[in-house]
């Protein structure tokens, strides 16, 4: 949360106020004097002062292993939405999923309402890499590998940041790679694949930036971030 914000919910501060207790350096994050109002912080990660008054945030943060089927949005009025995923009594009003994956692709999605973190994770100058489990429909090879690495262009001309193939086994019907990206363009994986003249059958997002897909959280599962987790996010908190 901003710590603007923060401070005007727990000291009911006005505007002419809080900017006096920046001014007077009366704001500390993790024992430094902090000027800046704007900056996005967790009392899970970080010592939040303000005036001698030790200040505190709840926001909560998921994995959700999406299954198939299901929208990366908080309504829908046709499917199930990820957030609906999440129990009623663990779901803030201000939750949502950072980022997208399509309707029928399955795998890692984090859940927030720190809106800030969210925005921050999806900034270009970010560069979070994502990283998919791909079937295709006939075999993978050294060609496309390379092709991937120089950056695959769409039809139509537009052309993709390098990214990393990585072939898992190759078959003439049937291929499993791992392909790593920093971009989300709208259905970016499966045009990629179609620009080479192969078909996605099969799409999973086993990473993005630091979190992994944990191996025992079955589709339609979540659950909270742990601290060690949290902590790898924290250089996204600006």
């Amino acid at each position: 949360m901003r710590l603007d914000k923060i401070i005007e919910e727990n000291l009911k501060t006005t505007r002419k106020e809080m900017k006096r207790l920046f001014l007077m350096k009366k704001v500390l994050i993790d024992d430094k004097v902090e000027m800046n109002p704007q900056r996005n912080v967790d009392s899970k990660l970080h010592k939040i002062q303000v005036d001698g008054q030790k200040l505190q945030t709840n926001h909560v943060y998921y994995l959700l292993n999406k299954p198939s089927g299901v929208v990366t949005a908080k309504k829908d009025t046709k499917f199930q939405t990820a957030t609906e995923l999440v129990k009623e009594s663990e779901r803030p009003e201000a939750l949502y999923p950072v980022g997208r994956l399509d309707r029928d692709t399955t795998g890692l999605l984090l859940l927030t309402d720190n809106g800030q973190l969210g925005y921050d994770l999806l900034q270009p100058e970010s560069k979070v890499t994502k990283t998919y489990r791909v079937i295709v429909n006939e075999a993978v090879t050294m060609e496309d590998v390379k092709a991937f690495k120089a950056g695959i262009v769409f039809h139509g001309g537009v052309r993709c940041q390098p990214a990393r193939l990585s072939i898992v086994s190759s078959a003439s019907r049937f291929s499993e790679v791992l392909l790593t990206i920093k971009e989300g363009k709208f259905h970016q994986v499966k045009k990629m694949f179609l620009a080479c003249g192969k078909k996605v059958i099969g799409l999973t997002r086993v990473s993005m930036g630091p979190l992994v897909l944990p191996e025992d959280l079955a589709e339609g599962e979540y659950r909270a971030l742990t601290i060690a987790e949290l902590q790898q996010l924290k250089t996204y908190f600006r």
